[in-house]
């Protein structure tokens, strides 16, 4: 039997958290999650032990990063098969996970992305045009710098095969870890599909991207996923 994780990142995600966790217990009961509360500083630690939700809690805030990753070691240690990175915040629809998983069962590909704009469309919640924008740019940087197109790459809805969770339990990019971790991929040449998906607006909580209208934010990015694409450092996944 396949050994499915979700992997659930979560600052101050009161609000959202156990019906998040909910939703996916509903959906399938033998699907696991760990709950990584990432420092937070409200009732989501609370909530989860009165609720019996695996939780794990980060001495201090890490970052999107931190937590994730703490996630995939998780992963690693407990010999999950797929591991899913699911908000917390109510934004991802969990009737879109099979179609986030299936490659990876099928063994096609290592890592999947969901993406509300690989098929043109623009159905459900999307982020305001200044946020899109600099996904754009995004995108075709990571074009420029590793010749596929990612349309999404700063999704956090997301999926990995033994492989990559191996490699991102041994090492995960802290700063931008969506863009910069898919980058990573595609210059190994590992296996990246995005899949359309619809996402909700979210329910409560923080987002970890704060700086979104920044354009030092955006430059940052930008360059960091240039170093990215020119450094000598192996993933190390066992083809």
């Amino acid at each position: 039997m396949t050994k499915v994780l979700f992997i659930i990142p979560a600052y101050n995600e009161e609000k959202s958290i156990v019906k998040t966790v909910q939703s996916i217990h509903s959906y399938n009961p033998a699907w696991d999650v760990i709950v990584i509360n990432d420092g937070s500083k409200d009732d989501t630690e609370k909530l989860c032990k009165a609720h019996s939700i695996p939780i794990a809690t980060l001495p201090m805030n890490l970052g999107i990063g931190g937590a994730v990753q703490t996630g995939y070691k998780y992963a690693l240690h407990n010999n999950y098969d797929i591991a899913i990175q699911f908000d917390g915040d109510g934004q991802h629809n969990i009737e879109f996970v099979h179609d986030i998983i299936k490659d990876i069962l099928a063994n096609t590909h290592d890592f999947i992305i969901g993406s509300r704009f690989v098929d043109g469309k623009r159905e459900g919640f999307i982020s305001s045009r200044l946020r899109r924008i600099g996904i754009r740019l995004i995108s075709i940087t990571i074009k420029i710098l590793t010749g596929h197109t990612i349309t999404d790459p700063t999704s956090g809805f997301r999926a990995a095969n033994r492989k990559v969770i191996q490699a991102f339990a041994e090492s995960y990019p802290i700063e931008f870890p969506e863009p910069e971790s898919v980058t990573l991929l595609l210059k190994q040449e590992y296996k990246v599909k995005e899949v359309p998906v619809l996402m909700n607006e979210r329910q409560g909580g923080t987002s970890s991207i704060h700086t979104w209208k920044s354009a030092y934010y955006m430059v940052n990015v930008l360059l960091s996923l240039v170093i990215v694409s020119m450094q000598k450092r192996k993933i190390n996944l066992k083809k």
